[in-house]
């Protein structure tokens, strides 16, 4: 990595070099099109197999149930239209902090397809209230309706987390579909899907030191949906148009690597982020954490209260050569969906540092050092 100091990892991770090494053949040597019948085709078909087998052993489901995408938004674009256009759902229950690939998803089908859907009550810490689903799902099945129940696993801003396994059994008792955003909870949690209750799951390589442009899709086996993209036999009939044999073979690698030393990173980087709350709460009187203590162990989400030297936080904190964001990275410059849904918009300016392995104690240092410098 260059010699900046990079604390956006819930935003995308530097590749690892073991994960490189795998998919350099797939762009040299072992370049053929995998829906090739000679031999150089025939690599390329090994290649994607052995890696969707080795994706779907990790996360306790049959290879059958694994379709590689090009990522996170166009798994949960089409879990969402997949429920609606296949399994007729009709009302769909989401909540106001989801990414926006699944809340523009919704409501798109909500304004073209004759689709209601309804937001869940969150807690005081931005947790789904459980209690409050429990009910949405009983009204709408009450009244008639087919629910596709779409929460993510992991908030990718504030870190909060869902007990999936029980939304999947509230789902069962009303014969609801779940889909589940787990972007930035595969490759830093083991997950067994087969216990899960779920039906569908979203996930995205460049999350955890794997390539850009690849994702999975899990499906369900209790579930049939149509293809979302026609024109060849790929993805076993399911997505049309080459794949991406060299970003496959990477996400696979990348995977099995994060869940072989899962124990031992994810101690270090929870301890990172440990360090950095500690050093800033020492540091900046009045800082604040949206991030619970029970949350995502890669992200820690500060507010700093507002002042005149907030404002240009970022851009200073950046011509230091620091890289940091105030949320998503996909939306920049005023307070994010998630602050104004937790109403954290007004008096304070939020900062998410996220961690990964390749982080230090030293490089917060330097960072909370610049933070107090910049606020002083």
């Amino acid at each position: 990595m260059s010699s900046i100091i990079y604390f956006d990892n819930a935003a995308t991770t530097p590749l690892a070099n073991e994960v490189l090494e795998v998919m350099l053949p797939f762009m040299k040597e072992n370049f053929g099109n995998p829906s090739s019948s000679y031999s150089a085709g025939r690599t390329a078909r090994l290649g994607v197999e052995v890696a969707r087998k080795k994706v779907a052993q990790l996360l306790g489901v049959t290879p059958t149930t694994i379709f590689f995408t090009s990522g996170g938004t166009e798994s949960n674009n089409t879990a969402i239209a997949a429920a609606v256009r296949d399994l007729g759902c009709t009302h769909i229950i989401t909540s106001p902090i989801e990414h926006h690939a699944v809340l523009h998803t919704v409501e798109h089908y909500s304004h073209h397809n004759n689709i209601t859907f309804s937001l869940v009550a969150l807690t005081e810490n931005g947790e789904v209230d459980y209690k409050d689903l429990e009910q949405q799902l009983q009204a709408q099945t009450q009244a008639g309706k087919k629910v596709l129940v779409s929460l993510m696993h992991a908030n990718n801003e504030i870190g909060t987390l869902l007990e999936m396994s029980h939304v999947g059994k509230l789902c069962r008792q009303h014969n609801a579909i779940f889909h589940s955003d787990c972007v930035q909870t595969v490759g830093h949690y083991p997950l067994n899907l087969s216990e899960a209750g779920v039906h569908f799951i979203s996930g995205a390589g460049h999350k955890f030191h794997g390539p850009k442009g690849v994702g999975l899709l899990y499906v369900s086996n209790e579930i049939k949906i149509n293809p979302l993209l026609y024109g060849g036999g790929q993805e076993r009939n399911m997505r049309a148009g080459t794949e991406n044999t060299y970003g496959i073979v990477g996400f696979a690698r990348a995977l099995e690597m994060a869940m072989e030393a899962f124990e031992k990173e994810s101690q270090y980087i929870n301890q990172l982020k440990q360090y950095m709350k500690a050093k800033l709460t020492a540091a900046i009187p009045g800082v604040g954490f949206n991030s619970p203590d029970h949350s995502l162990y890669t992200v820690l989400s500060v507010c700093i209260p507002q002042s005149p030297k907030t404002d240009s936080l970022l851009l200073e904190l950046d011509m230091a050569g620091i890289c940091v964001s105030s949320g998503s990275a996909c939306s920049t410059g005023e307070a994010s969906h998630v602050m104004k849904a937790l109403r954290k918009d007004n008096n304070s300016t939020t900062i998410r540092f996220s961690f990964s392995k390749f982080n230090t104690q030293g490089e917060i240092d330097v960072v909370v050092t610049k933070l107090k410098e910049l606020l002083s």
